[in-house]
């Protein structure tokens, strides 16, 4: 996702299932289109009344373009405004979505993709095969700077271009390496995707934000398209109508959508906002009918209460800190460990998060299939808290490293939650003679700051892209724009790329067992639980899903 969990404004874990709300609580419906919510209850259904759900989507978007965002933040709106060759349904299946059908070599190298003939974007232009292949390149074109351009090296060359040093190869050479690249639009309706080698999850891949199209002939037009919601153009059920920076984007149902009439909500209200006690008050006050923000205390009253509106799905993900390896100490292993051993993480569970998770040790979550049942229940814990193992480890690790004592800061977004865990986890590094101050920076501030190794301790959490162990373990190669830790491993690169291209499943596996092995021997990151996903829907927002390496999805619900 992707750097999917940057932006988890809630410290709690992993979630998915579908759910649907109970409870108490008023409905919102609006009489227009791209009006303010009403907060005055359910409204009669009919012509005139529209229903707009809303809800809180995190921080402001960097970018609503498929091939420039990173974060949770940005993908639950990606998600609704998007759509890919595949999709997920209701009951988290991957399903045809832009395409009608595909078809697999015997070899597993080639897909060809057969797109609807029903399908356009919302300003009326035609999606057209090729705005994947445009699309896709573009994400990997070195000038266009994706953060994600790595989930497409899986086409025969995507590496090759993406890594491709604009300042050394001319114009010719990058256009050629553009077109070696792996994906083709042989003509309106047929896509040809070549693989690198077998991928087994590649379809669920093609429902992945990077992998949504892009209008070919707006990005000529107008290249800033995607930072205005005047100027937004999408393909999903519903397309952008106002984007008021800083306060919320509104979208409405796209009525070129190919299956609109599954489409029940007029328009969605995405509300940006990163206070959990705010994005509280909004629920108690029916201003939002879904909020996957809840702060720790009312989320520890709820569950004291059994609240009726209360879900806890899990979820495909991992809250841990990133150590900056590049920096002493934590370029030592030692001290890397004592800190990892020092914290309580289930009293850190049960006092502050109070959402249900598990404690992490290790990167990969549990729910993801191996050969033979479970990755993390057959991989296990590769460590085990110690205080005073810890200290005799932070006092040797200091030593090695010239120094006599620790004093560093805890990089964190903005979120009540993430500071409660910080304060937390400060208070048990204290214990070690550990000198710890927390610094709160805005979402995009800290990404940027890991991307320039500009810190010490940083907080970060990773959901699943795929359901896969490798979505969790190719975020820590030397070629991944996401590992941001400073640490790298030729030996791990490898078993990284002997997984991607190994046909036997129990191979496969033990491969990525191997890596996970080596990871967790050098500890770059602390990992500290694995996620649930609570949060509280209100009884008249019917028809909601949550899949697991997602956030709750309203395509196919209601207002009642």
């Amino acid at each position: 996702m992707k750097r999917k969990l940057f932006a988890l404004a809630l410290g709690v874990v992993l979630a998915a299932t579908s759910l649907v709300g109970c409870g108490s609580g008023n409905g919102t419906t609006s009489p227009e289109k791209g009006t303010e919510n009403s907060t005055e209850g359910g409204g009669e259904s009919g012509s005139t009344t529209e229903k707009i759900a809303s809800l809180v989507s995190g921080g402001e978007p960097g970018s609503l373009h498929p091939a420039l965002s990173q974060g949770t933040h940005e993908s639950v709106i990606l998600d609704h405004i998007f759509e890919g060759l595949m999709k997920r349904n209701q009951e988290e299946e991957i399903v045809p979505g832009m395409a009608e059908k595909f078809e697999l070599s015997d070899d597993k190298l080639t897909y060809t993709f057969t797109l609807r003939d029903d399908i356009k974007w919302s300003n009326g232009d035609p999606v057209v095969a090729g705005d994947f292949e445009f699309a896709w390149k573009h994400a990997l074109d070195p000038n266009t700077a994706s953060e994600y351009a790595y989930q497409l090296y899986y086409l025969v060359g995507g590496e090759a271009f993406n890594s491709a040093d604009v300042s050394a190869v001319s114009e010719d050479e990058l256009k050629a390496l553009e077109d070696a690249v792996g994906v083709k639009a042989t003509d309106d309706k047929t896509l040809v995707v070549q693989l690198n080698q077998p991928v087994p999850y590649f379809t669920e891949l093609c429902a992945f934000y990077t992998y949504y199209p892009v209008n070919a002939k707006l990005e000529a037009e107008n290249p800033d398209w995607a930072l205005d919601g005047a100027t937004h153009v999408s393909n999903g059920p519903f397309s952008i109508t106002e984007w008021n920076h800083d306060q919320n984007v509104k979208v409405v149902k796209n009525e070129n959508y190919y299956n609109k009439d599954a489409v029940k909500l007029s328009g969605i209200n995405f509300i940006i906002s990163e206070d959990l006690n705010t994005d509280w008050q909004m629920y108690e006050n029916n201003e939002i009918q879904a909020n996957y923000n809840l702060p720790p205390d009312v989320l520890g009253k709820l569950k004291a209460e059994n609240n009726p509106e209360l879900v806890i799905p899990t979820e495909l993900a991992t809250y841990f800190y990133r150590f900056n390896t590049t920096k002493k100490p934590f370029n030592n292993l030692k001290v890397r460990k004592a800190l990892s051993m020092a914290v309580d993480r289930q009293t850190l569970i049960d006092e502050v998060v109070q959402g249900g998770q598990l404690p992490a040790y290790a990167i990969v979550p549990g729910g993801v299939a191996d050969a033979e049942g479970d990755f993390r229940e057959n991989g296990g814990d590769y460590f085990a808290e110690n205080l005073e193992e810890a200290k005799t480890l932070l006092a040797e690790g200091l030593k090695e490293e010239g120094m006599d004592s620790l004093s560093f800061s805890i990089v964190y977004n903005t979120s009540e939650a993430h500071k409660k865990i910080a304060e937390a986890i400060q208070a048990m590094w204290a214990e070690l003679g550990v000198d710890v101050q927390l610094e709160n920076v805005e979402f995009q501030v800290k990404i940027d700051r890991e991307h320039q190794l500009d810190y010490e301790v940083s907080r970060a959490g990773w959901i699943g892209d795929y359901v896969d162990p490798n979505t969790f373990l190719d975020m820590f190669t030397s070629w991944s724009s996401q590992n941001d830790t400073g640490w790298t491993s030729p030996e791990y690169d490898e078993l990284i790329k002997k997984a991607a291209s190994e046909f036997d499943v129990a191979k496969r596996m033990e491969y990525l067992h191997s890596a996970e092995k080596m990871f967790m021997e050098n500890l770059p990151v602390l990992p500290i639980y694995y996620y649930t996903r609570p949060m509280t829907v209100k009884p008249n927002l019917t028809g909601t899903f949550k899949p697991v390496n997602r956030e709750i999805n309203l395509t196919y619900a209601d207002l009642q």
